[in-house]
């Protein structure tokens, strides 16, 4: 076959097919059951095959509909974010999904970079520790956390996960904390997370602190308030409390890092690659990283195996 089936005829067969039903089919499309029926006539006498089966008053998809329905419904998809992409573009706006630490701390005191270098793009931040749906909402990139590995998504690695030891300059020095071991006796945020467990092994401290009561926060945000009130230390990661750190208003007693075995990364739909918004923020967002370099270990801006 030379040709493309007519669209009309290819449109009416994936909303009777997704539908089930030739009568709510023409309520979707605006037209007539009949004429939806026609319609679908036309592409089987095209194909020399049927593509439902009729029975009793009602439809079945026919083995060849079966084949059919998943690649021509993808095709529409496509052709839907195609659009939605050119709209979404002439609107100018730049929707970003950030965890909650992330955003509120390293992206937030950035962004503004960003928008001061494209002024003609309007930013949107929306931080939560949830994964966003793409296709359910109007986000254009996410920062997101885990092992880089996201189904139809483009996927740009950005940094290692990692944490180290954080407090305020009064809390350690009424703990006297000099060593590693000085902290299983200080008072410690989260004081049960196993990342701690990791920290002392990474440390050179093999027994596991044993279990014990204690605060444990929804994100670094909130525990940078408790820690630098002197309410304890914290795993934290020094990438985003640069300016605490060199400012003093924070600490971090010693050079040792945990890494988790996750990564963070840049990611949208990979349909998307080369919408103007989308590559200016992925150019900023590196030369953004690449100024923070010093703040941690090299391997850490490796990207995982």
């Amino acid at each position: 076959m030379s040709k493309l089936p007519p669209l009309a005829a290819v449109r009416a067969f994936e909303a009777a097919a997704r539908l089930q039903n030739f009568s709510r089919a023409g309520e979707e499309l605006g037209m007539t059951q009949a004429a939806i029926s026609y319609q679908i006539r036309q592409l089987e006498q095209r194909l020399g095959r049927a593509l439902f089966v009729r029975e009793k008053g009602r439809v079945r998809l026919s083995e060849t509909g079966q084949r059919l329905l998943p690649t021509i419904s993808g095709a529409f998809a496509a052709m839907g974010d195609a659009f939605a992409a050119i709209s979404s573009d002439d609107a100018e706006v730049l929707t970003i999904s950030a965890a909650i630490t992330l955003g509120g701390t390293w992206l937030s005191a950035r962004i503004g970079r960003f928008q001061l270098r494209y002024p003609d793009l309007a930013v949107r931040l929306l931080m939560s520790n949830d994964l966003v749906d793409f296709d359910a909402t109007s986000v254009d990139v996410a920062l997101r956390t885990g092992n880089g590995h996201w189904p139809g998504l483009r996927t740009d690695f950005l940094f290692r996960s990692h944490v180290t030891p954080i407090c305020s300059p009064v809390l350690l020095d009424a703990n006297h904390i000099a060593t590693p071991a000085d902290l299983l006796r200080a008072e410690r945020l989260a004081p049960n997370d196993p990342w701690w467990a990791g920290w002392f092994a990474a440390a050179g401290i093999g027994t596991p602190p044993p279990p014990r009561q204690g605060i444990e926060l929804d994100s670094q945000l909130q525990e940078s308030i408790a820690v630098q009130g002197g309410f304890g230390i914290a795993l934290m990661t020094p990438l985003y409390w640069r300016t605490e750190l060199e400012t003093g208003r924070l600490v971090r007693p010693f050079e040792t890092i945990y890494e988790p075995g996750t990564g963070n990364f840049l990611v949208h739909r990979d349909n998307r690659v080369g919408v103007r918004k989308i590559e200016r923020f992925r150019e900023w967002l590196r030369e953004e990283l690449a100024m923070d370099r010093q703040m941690i270990p090299e391997p850490l801006w490796e990207p995982l195996p």
